[in-house]
């Protein structure tokens, strides 16, 4: 297995966790009887890290077949958990907050933050997205 994969599985498997974890305070938010934009915010945290640890999964199973150069698995590899990373952080934060992190304008500290992680993850998505596109194009 190339070690762009390799990497892809561990860091897939501590998102993953994570995203199992905040399940805990899903729950205690919903048993609380929080304001129902928080206990949402805790449900995208505990659903979208695992789906997104998922993709890093079934990503790094079928990198290895792709027939380009080490430099594009890599990327492929890097932008992913930068992304999976930066969710990691804003999801989280903005449910501790109560930030949603659409926009930087007239928010701070932590808003901030949760904005930066949104950009950071969504960002980097695309990126590697579009290298996973071009990989698989170029394989055919």
């Amino acid at each position: 297995m190339h070690p762009a994969a390799r990497h892809l599985v561990f860091h897939g498997a501590i998102v993953l966790l994570f995203g199992l974890l905040l399940g805990a305070p899903y729950a205690k938010a919903i048993k609380r009887e929080v304001a129902a934009h928080i206990v949402n915010s805790w449900r995208v945290a505990h659903l979208s890290l695992p789906i997104g640890a998922t993709l890093m999964l079934a990503t790094a199973a079928v990198l290895p077949w792709l027939t380009v150069p080490a430099w594009m698995l890599w990327l492929i590899a890097v932008a992913l958990i930068v992304s999976a990373y930066g969710f990691c952080v804003s999801t989280p934060l903005a449910a501790i907050s109560g930030q949603r992190g659409l926009s930087s304008e007239g928010t701070a500290g932590w808003g901030k933050l949760v904005y930066l992680g949104n950009m950071v993850g969504a960002v980097a998505s695309i990126v590697a997205a579009v290298a996973l596109l071009i990989a698989a194009f170029l394989t055919l």
